[in-house]
């Protein structure tokens, strides 16, 4: 007798197009195993609503979303990345083992419900807020995993080694110390971090740097060369100011130092590139190396515009993340995506490809492409071998009415609310059913005790 779950949907949108009454069948490990459009057998489940492959989100700080709504006042001085920083550095110095992994479980929850179903967790709360290590130095990395374990989200979490305060090796503050660690703490960190086996298929450990500013040169070429990790993660030209200190202290523009100085490839996810020259967009497109860009929280800093028009047409692979989660929704950052281009180009459908020509359906396939990469995992297809992650569409909501095959997603990306998502599948097993979460309600309880205790 087979052990598969076999799944009937309404529609599915896969690598080859949209398909009617497909049948996707799923093993006990949470992989697809068979995918069979227009299939006629009447054993599988009915599942009602359009199938579509879940959203990576590729670039996550969870506990920001504890301070989303709270930085929204003007103050004397002009308000900025910089103020902002201030504002969340505050935040973090409050933040306990406990608190994290409540509000990441919250996030989590949220992502799934809004189409996510995996995240690349860029993780830098590894001590306490004076500065020492806990007494277990993967605590905080440990509350992180529990919390996606919890929710049920595909987690890649991502180390992350944070030394400077600046350029020039100026020693972290004191309250960047929270963050700080040498490279051989950093090396044995990411040792305890294996998955263990009741992880498996759900846990991806990648490493990250900070950014050019607060990792020096020769910490970034030790890690490299010790440890053999699938994804690499940099935030990089995300800011003016530091795209200038870097040229002051290391005589190139941040994304041309890189290039020059590892070997950019398909491990690595830069994430927001805001400030990159068209001729290092071109350079990153030929590399293979991931932008991830997040316009929400991008649009909230006030950062600037990621200029995607000319990444795509030179190729370049992209992924989307939330970020500060100032929005949880990957529509709203693919929607902004668009838009930001379309401004720039005063144009409408800038980013739209392929022989269909829509511009939903290219947004969210480029971005499934990118995020899969960037968090080394078999997901964003729905095709044998890959990882179930399936988002089903309520194609009952007034929104999708007369909408069909590309329309769906052109209208789930650009028209909807947020009641779209009705179910959602991660590594075979039912998160969401019928919008509600299954631990909602006793991981909202434990959201609203660790905000309690930060207030």
């Amino acid at each position: 007798m087979s052990m598969q779950s076999r799944y009937r949907f309404t529609a599915a949108w896969l690598p080859e197009g949209w398909r009617r009454n497909v049948v996707i069948s799923v093993d006990p490990a949470g992989d697809i195993v068979d995918v069979a459009p227009d299939d006629v057998v009447t054993t599988a489940r009915l599942v009602n609503g359009a199938a579509i492959p879940g959203m990576p989100n590729a670039h996550s700080h969870a506990f920001q979303r504890a301070l989303a709504g709270l930085a929204e006042r003007s103050t004397s001085d002009a308000s900025s990345f910089w103020s902002w920083r201030e504002i969340m550095y505050r935040l973090a110095a409050r933040m306990t083992p406990e608190c994290l992994n409540a509000i990441a479980a919250q996030v989590y929850v949220d992502m799934l419900k809004a189409g996510y179903t995996a995240v690349c967790e860029f993780h830098y709360l590894h001590n306490q807020p004076s500065g020492d290590p806990y007494e277990d130095p993967i605590v905080m990395s440990q509350a992180l995993i529990d919390a996606a374990a919890i929710a049920g989200i595909g987690l890649t979490l991502l180390p992350t080694l944070y030394q400077t305060s600046d350029f020039g090796g100026a020693p972290p503050t004191q309250v960047q110390r929270q963050f700080a660690m040498q490279s051989e703490r950093f090396i044995s960190l990411f040792g305890r971090l294996r998955p263990s086996p009741q992880h498996v298929g759900q846990l991806e450990v990648g490493a990250a740097f900070h950014s050019l500013r607060a990792v020096p040169p020769d910490a970034i070429a030790t890690v490299l060369r010790e440890l053999d990790v699938k994804t690499v993660h940099l935030h990089i030209a995300e800011q003016e100011r530091e795209v200038a200190a870097c040229v002051e202290h290391l005589g190139r523009r941040p994304i041309e130092w890189l290039a020059e100085h590892v070997e950019l490839d398909d491990r690595w996810c830069l994430v927001h590139a805001t400030h990159a020259t068209t001729q290092e967009l071109e350079t990153l497109a030929k590399s293979g190396a991931i932008v991830a860009v997040c316009p929400t929280t991008e649009a909230n800093l006030g950062d600037g515009a990621f200029q995607a028009e000319h990444y795509v047409k030179a190729g370049g692979a992209l992924a989307i993340g939330s970020d500060s989660h100032i929005s949880l929704s990957p529509s709203e950052e693919l929607r902004w995506l668009e838009y930001q281009a379309r401004l720039a180009r005063r144009e409408r459908n800038v980013l739209a490809s392929g022989e269909t020509r829509s511009t939903g359906t290219a947004l969210w396939a480029r971005a499934c492409a990118g995020g899969a990469r960037a968090s080394a995992r078999r997901i964003g297809r729905l095709e044998a071998g890959a990882r179930a992650d399936i988002v089903v569409l309520d194609l009952n909501v007034p929104a999708f009415v007369g909408r069909m095959d590309d329309a769906i997603i052109d209208t789930f990306v650009f028209a909807c609310s947020g009641q779209a998502v009705r179910d959602v599948m991660v590594g075979g097993r039912w998160l969401v059913q019928d919008g509600r979460h299954f631990a909602e309600t006793a991981i909202a309880a434990g959201y609203r005790r660790a905000i309690a205790k930060l207030t």
